[in-house]
């Protein structure tokens, strides 16, 4: 049975992906990068740093750490603009979220900033729903790496631990991703994983390994992940 649930952020969250393309266009434009749809889609799973680390490479420009620094602090100053005015949460997300929290333990596994995490989460008054997230800064490889879900797993656990609770089994941990790397991580975690079509197709979802691929969470209930998944 399902005793956890392990949502990823940009993408499932928050509908923030091609918000996040326009800042990286900006600021790597600034360096005389162009970078181009399908190079921002490809790169889906890495975290900032190691996104701008593969930008600099592409056209073989040498990256500083002062400039690694600097585009990345460019880069949170022009996505939260973006969101200022309204906070682009997907339909049916916040309504699944405070359900879920009510049967589930639920942690927030992302490659994003934490920064930015913290920023969102606050301003939708959301982070008191997760025991635990995960962001960039917590892990050394990126997605498809399990790396992430695993230093989830074991957060909650230790949490559980302290509360004398037994500790929860990978694969008693339902992963909500909506890229191919994602999932992978997930499954490579040993966890379960449910694809959102948020990002890419149902095909790419499923070839990665979600066991099942929904349009929206807006249609999920915690009656539909009983059914589904235990």
């Amino acid at each position: 049975m399902v005793q956890a649930i392990f949502f990823d952020f940009n993408g499932v969250i928050i509908d923030d992906e091609p918000l996040q393309m326009a800042a990286y266009k900006e600021v790597l434009q600034e360096h005389g990068i162009q970078l181009t749809e399908s190079d921002y889609y490809a790169a889906l799973g890495m975290d900032d740093k190691t996104f701008v680390r593969a930008a600099f490479e592409r056209v073989k420009k040498t990256l500083t750490n002062d400039v690694l620094k600097s585009l990345l602090e460019g880069k949170v100053v022009r996505h939260r603009k973006l969101i200022n005015d309204e906070l682009p949460l997907f339909s049916g997300v916040v309504t699944f979220l405070k359900a879920a929290a009510r049967h589930y333990s639920l942690a927030l596994v992302s490659m994003a900033m934490q920064a930015e995490i913290e920023y969102v989460l606050d301003r939708a008054r959301l982070r008191s729903l997760f025991s635990v997230i995960v962001s960039s800064e917590d892990v050394g490889s990126c997605k498809p790496a399990p790396d992430c879900y695993l230093i989830a797993l074991e957060k909650l656990n230790e949490q559980r631990r302290v509360a004398r609770l037994l500790p929860l089994l990978a694969h008693e941990c339902l992963v909500i991703e909506d890229s191919p790397p994602g999932i992978e991580s997930g499954r490579r975690a040993g966890m379960r994983a449910l694809g959102v079509t948020n990002t890419v197709s149902d095909e790419q979802l499923r070839a990665a390994g979600a066991e099942v691929v929904t349009a929206s969470l807006a249609d999920w209930t915690v009656d539909a992940v009983r059914h589904v998944f235990d």
